[in-house]
């Protein structure tokens, strides 16, 4: 496309030396640009452009992104060494009267004292802080997980409103030559005047049930622009896929992968071991602390340095509460871990129920049910025309024929709805 606006710029800037054919350069610049905003608006979007112009411009990803990058300078501030304390003082030295030996002069004195970062208090901070990390990136895979999955329900409940809608224009479309048809035998007298009264209701139903679809379609297309960004144009069309899905594997073998590489579950897992470091860290601060120290003094007269080492003698203060509180809250996480085992477990069976359900709903129908309805309707249409039946057992047919329609547009979405839970609870990514 850029190459064929560069083409057309050269040419508009041959046509601009021309001074009479400087209104047509412009209205073909005109012309192209508007060509161009018509393309890129009308333009159908598939799942896969969603989910990419999503993951791009959302700022709640970034915003986990973000934590990412947080956790992981928590990690270089877990592993920086201490920096040395400096302290210089200066002052004078003034003899007493009685001292006859004593002279006035200046001193000085110069300490620097360097904590020692010892391993039973460093390695369990350093793994605290790389568990942290670990959670913070599978809190974001998780994120983005359950934003997939949402995408995917607003996508397929679009494709579904869009369906809905069409097939209830169909029926407006419809009724309204049959309609015209009652109206015209009810001029020639062929028909009771009753005949169009019913008429008149079931085609005012059919364009209560449009109206209705279409602004169901509406608010799917808000619902799906909202959680992609404001990028997507208030225009666009998506492309109805086919609801086609691959069978999942055996439950069997999605439980133990749902248990090894769940996000959620590493990321509990994760906390859980950063709350056990936390733990070894608070009861590591009940030993003494050392730093070395280093000190020197200057007079008038004399000189003195001094190395020793500094200790911090935990006498009154054993972190009681500190350690009780990281203790209740490792139990607070094992418990909330094995919660959520369960309750993916659950959550997995009842995918895979729907999926069942949903799958030989849409088998039956697609297979059978809406074909035979239709092809009910249609005999009915042509017995009416003959004469041979009334209009009341024409509506009869086809109520059972969209009945039948819309069983199986619901039992698509629920298709598409139990697929996309189970891709989340895998964590695929594409």
């Amino acid at each position: 496309m850029t190459f064929n606006i560069c083409k057309l710029r050269m040419k508009v800037i041959r046509l601009t030396s021309h001074p009479k054919k400087q209104l047509t350069a412009l209205l073909l610049c005109i012309s192209a640009a508007f060509g161009n905003l018509t393309f890129a608006e009308s333009a159908k979007l598939s799942l896969p452009d969603l989910e990419n112009m999503m993951f791009s411009q959302s700022p709640a990803l970034r915003s986990a992104t973000n934590a990412v990058d947080a956790a992981r300078a928590a990690v270089d501030t877990a592993r920086t060494i201490p920096n040395p304390q400096i302290e210089v003082m200066n002052g004078t030295r003034k003899p007493r009267p009685d001292n006859l030996a004593g002279a006035n002069g200046n001193l000085k004195t110069i300490s620097i004292t360097q904590d020692l970062d010892m391993p039973w208090h460093r390695f369990p901070r350093v793994d605290a802080a790389l568990a942290g990390l670990n959670a913070a990136q599978a809190n974001e895979q998780s994120f983005r997980a359950d934003m997939r999955a949402q995408l995917r329900l607003r996508y397929y409940d679009l494709v579904r409103r869009t369906a809905e809608n069409r097939v209830a224009a169909e029926d407006v479309k419809l009724m309204e030559g049959i309609h015209k048809r009652i109206a015209l035998q009810v001029e020639t007298g062929e028909k009771a005047k009753f005949e169009l009264v019913k008429a008149n209701a079931e085609l005012l139903n059919a364009q209560k049930m449009q109206e209705s679809a279409n602004l169901r379609v509406g608010q799917a297309r808000g619902a799906l622009r909202a959680l992609v960004g404001n990028n997507l144009p208030e225009t666009f069309e998506v492309q109805e896929q086919p609801h086609t899905f691959a069978s999942p594997d055996p439950l069997t073998d999605v439980r133990n992968e749902v248990l090894k590489s769940n996000p959620e579950l590493q990321r509990t897992r994760a906390e859980r071991q950063q709350l056990d470091r936390k733990l070894s860290e608070e009861k590591a601060l009940r030993f003494p602390k050392f730093a070395l120290r280093a000190d020197q003094d200057q007079d008038p007269e004399w000189r003195n340095k001094r190395v020793g080492l500094a200790m911090n003698v935990p006498l009154w203060d054993w972190r009681g509460g500190p350690v009780g509180e990281a203790a209740a809250r490792l139990l607070q996480t094992d418990n909330q871990l094995a919660y959520q085992e369960f309750y993916l477990l659950q959550s997995l069976e009842a995918a895979y129920q729907q999926y069942g359900i949903a799958n030989a709903q849409t088998i039956a129908l697609d297979g059978g049910i809406v074909r035979h309805a239709a092809n009910a309707l249609r005999i009915a249409e042509l017995a009416y025309k003959a004469g041979e039946k009334s209009f009341l057992e024409v509506m009869d047919a086809q109520r059972v024929y969209r009945a039948a329609r819309n069983e199986l547009i619901t039992a698509q979405f629920e298709l598409a709805s139990a697929w996309a839970e189970i891709e989340r609870l895998r964590a695929i990514t594409p």
